[in-house]
């Protein structure tokens, strides 16, 4: 049988393509924001286009930050990409007329590229650590960016002690300066990149993390 995935549609823009990218590679895709059928599906898909304080704004009134905390808390996959990753931080240092708290599944900030043109718009390379499962088989490819802001530290640190646990795999890329262009932390991953819009490694990277459900 094919995994189930939900697209989380919590008023994000471009999530058609996404659904259609994940029906590609063969999971069985349902685009809702009912909080059932998004906790009882083998993946879900947290897009996120735009400014981050009006993604927040959607993503908590479709109760997602519940919804992501849930899955997670059960072992549950979660994917978010561009700012359906930076919502995964602490913040954001994008300008708004109230602040607004990301929904803090990673400690830090998410703030400016300092780069010679923002926004990064276009395909550059990444860093992929070792036994990555998302860039398994592709990476040396190029990904498709379009952000203004990222994550520029990774401040999450492996707890100490006597029970095995898997160090987050953290992929970088550089635009102007070094950014967190892919985090795998357990059950949840995310990507600064779209993979729906990186054409056929995008694919690639979608169809492992699909198979990895």
């Amino acid at each position: 049988m094919s995994a189930t995935v939900v697209v989380l549609d919590y008023g994000s823009g471009n999530i058609r393509s996404a659904v259609r990218a994940l029906e590609h590679v063969g999971a069985d895709v349902t685009l809702t924001a009912d909080p059932e059928t998004a906790l009882a599906a083998d993946g879900l898909f947290v897009p996120g286009v735009g400014n981050f304080h009006a993604c927040m704004a959607g993503l908590s009134a479709a109760d997602g930050p519940k919804i992501i905390d849930l899955r997670l808390a059960g072992g549950r996959p979660v994917l978010g990409v561009c700012v359906g990753m930076q919502v995964m931080f602490e913040g954001s240092a994008e300008p708004s007329e109230s602040p607004v708290d990301g929904v803090g599944e990673w400690p830090g900030t998410v703030t400016r590229l300092l780069a010679p043109v923002v926004p990064h718009m276009g395909w550059s390379t990444v860093d992929v650590p070792e036994r990555s499962v998302l860039f398994d088989g592709i990476a040396g490819e190029r990904f498709y960016f379009v952000h203004s802001y990222a994550a520029h530290t990774w401040e999450l640190s492996t707890p100490d002690g006597p029970f095995a646990v898997v160090e987050p795999r953290v992929t970088w890329a550089t635009h102007g300066e070094r950014f967190v262009a892919a985090v795998e932390n357990g059950p949840l991953s995310a990507t600064q990149f779209h993979p729906e819009k990186s054409g056929d490694a995008g694919l690639a990277l979608l169809r492992n993390w699909v198979r990895s459900l």
